[in-house]
């Protein structure tokens, strides 16, 4: 489990194909001594195992499953990739709970400037319409924010400059895709009123 507050900007320094799954190895800054074999790390919104470490970097492996559901198929080397480390006994939740699991790949439709924030207009699949609210949270590429509006078949949010510049967010561009996880309390809200009223 995570909270969706990234810890570090890694980037992809190699990607092994040889493999019956897809592995990646990812330089970070990320105190790797307190992260063992075994370990999850939020990688951009997907919850991946850690099976090999080095002084500055990690790798994991990337099933046809993760790769179907999520982004990272699109990863090469030097890509950028947000890191979290899971959450630990006593830990500070600063975002909301986020457990890596991808429900969808939307587009950023719309990137502007409002005062020194910027607004993204991001797409909204219709399954996935009735379980973002205004002022509820919603990860993006791992990274916990806050719903601005929902319009329909897009929803927006707000990117602070810290956010912008400490997160993959930054050299983001319209069009391009980005891995969404739900609330899992509004998953759980939205499930107890479809059963109570079936």
């Amino acid at each position: 489990m995570f909270t969706g507050i990234v810890q570090d900007m890694g980037t992809v320094r190699r990607v092994d194909r040889t493999r019956g799954d897809l592995r990646f190895e990812i330089q970070t800054n990320l105190n790797l001594q307190a992260i063992p074999p075994g370990a999850s790390i939020c990688c951009s919104g997907c919850c991946l195992t850690v099976v090999e470490k080095t002084a500055d970097s990690f790798s994991v492996d990337v099933s046809a499953e993760t790769l179907g559901k999520t982004s990272l198929g699109e990863w090469k080397e030097g890509t950028a990739v947000n890191l979290e480390p899971s959450l630990k006994m006593g830990d500070e939740l600063g975002g909301h709970f986020v457990f890596g699991h991808v429900d969808a790949v939307v587009r950023i439709l719309e990137i502007r400037p409002e005062g020194d924030s910027r607004r993204l207009k991001i797409e909204l699949p219709a399954a996935f319409r009735h379980y973002l609210a205004k002022k509820g949270s919603v990860a993006l590429d791992g990274i916990s924010l806050t719903v601005n509006e929902v319009e329909g078949d897009y929803f927006g949010v707000n990117i602070i400059p810290h956010t912008w510049e400490q997160t993959t967010l930054g050299g983001r561009q319209p069009d391009e895709k980005l891995n969404m996880e739900i609330d899992m309390l509004a998953r759980y809200v939205t499930r107890a009123l479809e059963v109570k009223s079936a």
